[in-house]
């Protein structure tokens, strides 16, 4: 599902259900998790595992994947990625640094965001954008999906700048077709000494699931 939203040098793997749920951590990994609970532990351990498959299939070894600052994870030199984890689905994508300045990935289970958190997360022109998208496609939670491309975007963002951003500091204009673009309301990353003002994704809906992914080109 992932896959088919990212640029072909990009490896993905994605598991289902409790697809690789007894592979083992690193000491140092599982440390981080000895006092979670189990659905946190396994979500941990099945989507290291994905991203330790992408590794290989990238001739790189399989190492230990351990948070950064603010939770991000630290890749082994030479690659940059993403990884994704909700109810009953764990991918992770991977490419050499070299073909891509960043990667972000996101997936929710395909349903309508919790009462009120709507406002929270949207600009008023996004939520105006979102009643339109509804009225040409009723079959698609458009709240769910913004909020899932306003993810991708943060995670694409945070390798490039080592900075928060806030859900209002991109304004995201999502098409019916499989795309969106967010502009940067906040000065952009540099990439390659060029300033990046918007990102380009694209998204899918697939077994219950929504998916979004943001690729970020060198200049």
């Amino acid at each position: 599902m992932i896959e088919e939203l990212l640029p072909a040098s990009v490896v993905t793997v994605e598991a289902y259900g409790r697809d690789g749920a007894d592979t083992p951590l690193y000491p140092e990994e599982a440390a981080l998790v000895a006092r979670a609970v189990a659905k946190r532990r396994r979500e941990f351990a099945v989507v290291r595992s994905c991203a330790r498959r992408a590794m290989e299939k990238l001739g790189v070894p399989p190492q230990p994947i351990l948070p950064g600052e603010r939770g991000a994870p630290g890749w082994p030199a030479g690659l940059a990625g993403s990884m994704t984890h909700c109810d009953g689905y764990c991918a992770a994508a991977l490419v050499r640094a070299a073909d891509l300045a960043s990667l972000g990935i996101d997936a929710e289970v395909h349903g309508p965001l919790p009462e009120g958190v709507l406002p929270s997360v949207s600009l008023p022109s996004e939520a105006e954008r979102l009643r339109r998208l509804a009225a040409q496609r009723p079959d698609v939670h458009w709240d769910r999906l913004l909020f899932s491309a306003k993810e991708s975007v943060y995670k694409a963002w945070f390798p490039l700048t080592g900075k928060w951003l806030d859900f209002m500091e991109a304004d995201i204009e999502i098409s019916v077709d499989g795309g969106f673009r967010a502009a940067l309301l906040v000065p952009g990353p540099l990439v390659g000494g060029r300033r990046v003002d918007r990102f380009e994704g694209r998204w899918t809906t697939s077994r219950g699931l929504v998916a979004t992914a943001v690729a970020v080109p060198h200049p």
